[in-house]
Formats: C-alpha cells, sequence, structure tokens
C-alpha cells in the first residue's frame, strides 16, 4: 500500500503526483490517505491523474482513508463513479 503523507496540496501536487505516478510503475493500486495532515480540492486532480497513469497499465487504483471533504468534492464534481473510495473512520 502506498501510504501519503504530509500534505497533498497545491504547494506540491507535482510532488505528489510523480511519487504516486512512481508507486504505481512499482505496482502499488491502493493509496491510504490517512497519514496526510493538510489537504485541499488539489487532491481530486491528483487522483485523476493517478487513475490515468494506473489506466494506462489496465489497472484499477483503491484509495483509502480518504477525508471527508475530498469525497464531497468528488460527488459535487459528478466522478463519485470514477473512484473506489474507502472513507476515513471518524474519530
Amino acid at each position: 500500500m502506498y501510504k501519503l503523507a504530509g500534505e497533498l496540496t497545491q504547494n506540491n501536487a507535482r510532488v505528489q503526483v510523480a511519487a504516486g505516478n512512481a508507486a504505481i510503475t512499482q505496482g502499488q493500486l491502493d493509496f491510504d490517505f490517512s497519514d496526510l495532515v493538510q489537504i485541499d480540492s488539489t487532491a481530486v486532480a491528483s487522483m485523476i491523474e493517478w487513475q490515468r497513469e494506473a489506466a494506462k497499465k489496465h489497472q484499477t487504483l483503491h484509495f483509502h482513508s480518504v477525508p471527508v471533504s475530498v469525497i464531497s468534492l468528488i460527488q459535487l464534481y459528478g466522478l463519485t463513479g470514477q473512484f473506489q473510495l474507502s472513507p476515513a473512520e471518524r474519530h
């Protein structure tokens, strides 16, 4: 499982996307958001890019511990069917 950490914002999205694409190339198909401490709407664009990368290899990604705020944006944009999501557990 590929664990994102730190932040996924417009400040570092390119770095995170590149790292995620490298993980996909290495066979990682499960992305875990649980260690992210800051996230913004850039996450949705990053997820779309990762899905594209996986699709090139005829693979499907699974996103785990996705924050409710990101799931809400995905729903707002009408992209719910595009992703396999497991929401973050509420504490």
